[in-house]
């Protein structure tokens, strides 16, 4: 007697990817070049959007060492637009294509809702703490000209992932939660859960605090050049993280059944990238030479910005782990 193996296929693009993607494609390389030729300009000793007096001036070799990282983080933008858009993408092993992806998303989530929030903010008359305020570094056009490329960077590449993600793997994330075998999940995912609950109780209520117009804990002049868009800034943190416990949790503990499995994990993935990330950055920003002893980062601002980070890896090891316990159940019941 001969048994019926049916293979487990991954749905195929057309060679030339649709008009949609390929527009989708130019949208995200085009926006990247403002950013990249700034970047360019500082490390080839340009001033261009900086006032005289910029803190960004003290430190020339720190800062050509994160103008040259930053470029290369936008320039991988780029890269991920081709692999998202080109039939040999898909042969791309999962981990390699997905880390690169997470990690954009976590550095560009934050920005895309931070920018229009704190322009609805001013917009409404919201106002700046006394302080040297951020034009200090820059001139506000080079804020107003990158952060509108990162959005659109933003808004290109998830949508380029979305249906990269659909044709490779969609199949993994269909039904709703209740629907999921109970295998899926374990204890080393409720384990992973409640740790990351647990960790985020501090850089949540730091950044709530700080939010909320509380200065215990910040450096003197980070205290003294508090705005409006700082106070938006750290309660968009707050919500990364409250939506990368939340989607860890309804993962782990199978609650909100009726929600589809794309909500807790969306909210999963985009949290833990937002937090891990960032606060990846900020840690290592804070690394950097910093002259004026009131500029350098306080224990706690260190403590908040390493504990965002571990939620951050907690929650995305918690997402790791689903994937391949799905895309294994996924196997055996192909067979």
């Amino acid at each position: 007697m001969t048994q019926s193996i049916t293979p487990v296929t991954t749905p195929r693009p057309a060679v030339r990817p649709s008009r949609p993607r390929r527009l989708l494609r130019a949208v995200a390389v085009l926006s990247c070049l403002p950013y990249l030729g700034l970047k360019a300009a500082w490390i080839a000793g340009s001033h261009i959007g900086i006032p005289e007096g910029s803190a960004l001036l003290d430190d020339r070799v720190g800062m050509a060492v994160i103008n040259a990282l930053s470029v290369l983080l936008d320039s991988g933008v780029i890269v991920l637009a081709l692999v998202l858009t080109r039939p040999w993408g898909l042969r791309v092993p999962a981990w390699l294509l997905a880390f690169p992806v997470w990690v954009a998303t976590g550095l560009l989530a934050p920005i895309m809702t931070g920018f229009p929030a704190q322009l609805v903010v001013r917009a409404f008359g919201g106002g700046a703490a006394p302080g040297r305020g951020r034009d200090a570094f820059l001139h506000s056009w080079v804020f107003t000209v990158v952060y509108t490329g990162f959005i659109l960077q933003g808004i290109a590449l998830g949508a380029l992932f979305v249906l990269y993600a659909r044709d490779r793997w969609g199949h993994l994330w269909r039904g709703r939660v209740w629907e999921l075998p109970v295998g899926v999940a374990g204890p080393a995912h409720r384990a992973l859960a409640v740790a990351a609950a647990v960790v985020a109780l501090l850089p949540l209520t730091v950044h709530l605090l700080w939010a909320c117009g509380v200065t215990a804990g910040l450096s003197e002049g980070r205290a003294a050049d508090r705005t409006s868009d700082f106070l938006v800034l750290e309660a968009v943190y707050v919500v990364f993280l409250v939506a990368a416990v939340a989607g860890g949790f309804l993962l782990a503990f199978r609650r909100g059944r009726a929600l589809p499995v794309a909500v807790p994990l969306g909210l999963a993935w985009v949290g833990s990238g937002a937090v891990a990330c960032w606060g990846g950055w900020l840690s290592l920003a804070s690394l950097g030479g910093v002259e004026d002893i009131a500029d350098r980062p306080t224990p706690l601002m260190s403590l908040a910005y390493a504990g965002q980070m571990l939620v951050g890896f907690l929650v995305a090891a918690l997402g790791v782990y689903w994937f391949a316990e799905r895309s294994a159940g996924a196997a055996r019941r192909a067979v």
